[in-house]
C-alpha cells in the first residue's frame, strides 16, 4: 500500500509512502486485540488499594453484651464488620495486575490495530515535523492545514523531539509517541494515525 506525503502546509509533496502488506494488510485477530488491550490497561493500574481488616483495626476487644438472654443476635467486639466503623470483609488489598503476553502475539495485535486503520483509510502520512520552539498554535495551524481539528490524532514520530511534544501537550485528543513504542491501545484509540515519514520505515523494520 501506498499512501501520499503531505507536507505541514497540507500539500502533496510528491512522494509516497510504502505501508508493507505484513503489517498494515494482514488478516486482522480480534482477539489479539483485545488481548493486547487488556493488558496495557492492566498495567496502568497501580494496585494500592486497600482497606482494613477486623485484626488491623484499632478498638477494644470487649465483648459488648453477654452471650444469651438479650433477644438479640450474639456480638463479640466492637471491631465486627457488622458494626460501623468496624473491619471490611474480604476488602481490597494491593496486588499487582500486570500479567504477561508472547512477544509474538503482541506484535500481530499490532499489525491487526495498524491494518484496521489502514483499511478505514485512518493513516496519513506527513514530512518529518520540525518545531522551532514549543508553541501550540503551530501545531493547531499544521493539524488544520491536514484536516485534522478536533480529532483523536496519535502522532507517530521517528524519535523524540522536545518541541513537538511541548507543542502537542495540552491539545486534547491528541498524543505524541515514538514509533518504537507503538502500542495497540493508542492506535485503535485515536480516530486517526498521522505518521512522520521518517516513522514508516521504523514501523515497517519493527513489525514485518
Amino acid at each position: 500500500m501506498e499512501l501520499t506525503i503531505f507536507d505541514a502546509a497540507g500539500k502533496d509533496t510528491g512522494k509516497k509512502a510504502t505501508l508493507r502488506d505484513e503489517v498494515f494488510g494482514i488478516e486482522p485477530n480480534d482477539h489479539a486485540i483485545y488481548l493486547d488491550v487488556k493488558q496495557y490497561l492492566a498495567n496502568q493500574r497501580q494496585g494500592t488499594h486497600k482497606s482494613k481488616q477486623r485484626n488491623e483495626i484499632a478498638g477494644s476487644t470487649r465483648k459488648l453484651k453477654r452471650q444469651k438472654g438479650t433477644g438479640g443476635a450474639r456480638a463479640g467486639s466492637i471491631l465486627s464488620p457488622v458494626f460501623v466503623g468496624g473491619g471490611r470483609v474480604f476488602g481490597p488489598v494491593p496486588r499487582d495486575y500486570s500479567f504477561k503476553l508472547n512477544k509474538k502475539l503482541k506484535q500481530l495485535a499490532r499489525r491487526s490495530a495498524l491494518t484496521y486503520k489502514a483499511k478505514g483509510e485512518l493513516i496519513k502520512v506527513v514530512e518529518d515535523l520540525k518545531i522551532d520552539a514549543p508553541k501550540t498554535k503551530t501545531f493547531l495551524a499544521i493539524a488544520a492545514s491536514l484536516q485534522l481539528t478536533g480529532k483523536k490524532v496519535l502522532l507517530v514520530v521517528p524519535e523524540t523531539d522536545r518541541n513537538i511534544s511541548l507543542s502537542v501537550r495540552n491539545i486534547h485528543g491528541v498524543k505524541v509517541v515514538q514509533a518504537a513504542n507503538v502500542n495497540t491501545y493508542d492506535v485503535m484509540n485515536a480516530g486517526t494515525l498521522l505518521l512522520a515519514e521518517s516513522s514508516v520505515n521504523v514501523i515497517n523494520e519493527l513489525l514485518a
